[in-house]
């Protein structure tokens, strides 16, 4: 096994413990991690919850998720008695302010038993309203002070608007350090997501072309082959503009538009996001339908299978207005990106799952070649797919063997086929992260509330005005015709990247 240096002493707590975010996700990450040898020599996990658990019991529970979702199942057995000593449950009712002094008690006492004070994380895995409950009684425990070691986890969605996020943030701020609080995003620890940083600093080959002078636009795709998968309540009051395009999109532009850091140092590379997202052309209310479109799906068949349409969904309005896709145009408007136009869409039901970003460059000059060879001319393309395939393919030409001169575009693939067993889970390099206490991967207070600014015009614009045209797309599609209509205006279309299995 490799030599590695291994965060210091911590104890992660977990509300929400006995919860399907742990189950499925923290607790097989925790366990990777600790496969791989990067847990902490002395950790402790204490999941927190209201149901009632045995220790035993929270263990057999937790076993099971990872037996199910744990990259790693094939040598997963003889390895969970060792992982399990350190994991215990402690039933809480979060709103009891008393039961949080025996969090409190548990740190003193490992704190004797290993000699050492150690990291305490605690990570809110709650529905977003419990979270500034929590996080004001944890406020009041006084290890909370310690800036250096201690450290809480809000997971999105961060607030529900402009204002509330403001008003979340202020509430923690107000409680702890902006270096305690890791707003965590899953899809900034995905191997490809961080990959885009190294693709372009690390490479004289990219970062020269990577400009308004070359490139002609960019296009950032999240489709999702699901429906709502039983979250109808919770969806309804969100939408596809607040799930996906605030948060995650938002966040892929930045890593595609920053400028290249100095160094990697957490708050510089957070500075040179917030810079993107600052530099994102507002869009004004009334221009709203030129640079937006939004999408509801309605019945209709997915591979096969009979759906229903969005609004006959368990929990969702019969007559609701809300958007299962989202369709936007921005400009950033600084010197690097000045006029060039950043495609992002994300729907549900589409025809396949797909995450992906599109670099496309602009034609190289056609008039040196024959005519023949213009024919199947294709300008450059560098494709990052992020899920389910994670791969980066740069698109250029060759000539067709033969004895005319003909061109023919052709792929060059990067993949992670064969690493897959080695590559980490988004969780497993986030939760790292924390104990380590390195905020990259994490947003900062004022990043969050810009990701916000950018979308408040089109979000009170749909809110105040009702679509007529809903449902207006059928599942297994690309989404609506209208989402097609706005990249046409410019000459451009959708690229949909075919699957490869």
């Amino acid at each position: 096994m490799q030599h590695h240096k291994r965060p210091p002493a911590s104890i992660l707590f977990i509300f929400g413990g006995s919860g399907d975010l742990n189950y499925r996700k923290l607790t097989p990450a925790l366990y990777n991690l600790f496969l791989d040898e990067w847990m902490p020599e002395q950790f402790a996990i204490v999941g927190i919850g209201r149901t009632e658990y045995t220790s035993e019991n929270y263990r057999a529970h937790l076993q099971e998720g990872i037996s199910k979702f744990s990259r790693r199942k094939a040598e997963a057995n003889g390895h969970y008695k060792e992982f399990f000593e350190h994991v215990n449950y402690l039933q809480l009712d979060a709103g009891d302010i008393e039961s949080y002094q025996r969090i409190a008690e548990y740190v003193q006492t490992k704190e004797q038993e290993w000699g050492t004070h150690p990291n305490v994380i605690f990570y809110l895995a709650v529905a977003p309203q419990l979270v500034p409950s929590i996080a004001q009684e944890l406020g009041t425990l006084n290890l909370c002070k310690d800036k250096s070691t201690t450290r809480i986890v809000i997971e999105k969605p961060f607030g529900h608007d402009l204002a509330s996020a403001h008003e979340l943030n202020d509430l923690l701020t107000g409680l702890f350090a902006e270096e305690q609080i890791f707003r965590i995003d899953h899809y900034l620890g995905k191997e490809t997501v961080q990959n885009i940083l190294a693709l372009r600093f690390a490479n004289a080959l990219f970062e020269p072309v990577w400009n308004r002078h070359y490139i002609d636009h960019i296009q950032i795709t999240a489709a999702e082959s699901v429906g709502l998968e039983g979250r109808g309540g919770y969806y309804e009051h969100s939408g596809a503009l607040r799930d996906m395009v605030q948060n995650h999109i938002l966040q892929l532009m930045c890593m595609v538009a920053m400028e290249a850091p100095v160094s990697f140092d957490a708050n510089e590379i957070r500075n040179k996001k917030v810079d993107v997202l600052n530099a994102i052309r507002p869009i004004k209310k009334e221009d709203v339908h030129e640079s937006a479109v939004r999408g509801q799906y309605g019945d209709g068949w997915m591979k096969g299978k009979q759906v229903t349409g969005y609004r006959q969904e368990k929990g969702v309005d019969p007559l609701s207005n809300t958007e299962t896709y989202a369709a936007v145009k921005f400009y950033v408007d600084n010197w690097r990106w000045q006029g060039v136009p950043f495609y992002v869409r994300t729907g549900k039901l589409m025809h396949q799952k797909s995450t992906h970003i599109t670099i496309q460059f602009k034609d190289a000059p056609t008039f040196a070649f024959p005519s023949e060879a213009a024919e199947s001319w294709r300008s450059n393309r560098l494709t990052i797919s992020i899920q389910p395939e994670m791969d980066i393919r740069i698109r250029f030409q060759a000539k067709r063997p033969g004895q005319t001169m003909t061109l023919d575009p052709v792929n060059m693939t990067f993949n992670y086929e064969g690493s897959d067993d080695h590559t980490p889970e988004a969780y497993e390099t986030l939760l790292l992260d924390v104990m380590e206490g390195d905020a990259t991967l994490f947003m900062r207070a004022d990043q969050v509330e810009a990701a916000w600014k950018v979308i408040m015009p089109i979000l009170e614009t749909w809110e105040h005005r009702s679509p007529q045209d809903f449902p207006n797309y059928v599942p297994d599609s690309w989404g609506p015709e209208d989402a097609d209509a706005l990249i046409a205006r410019d000459g451009h279309s959708w690229i949909n990247l075919p699957p490869t299995r």
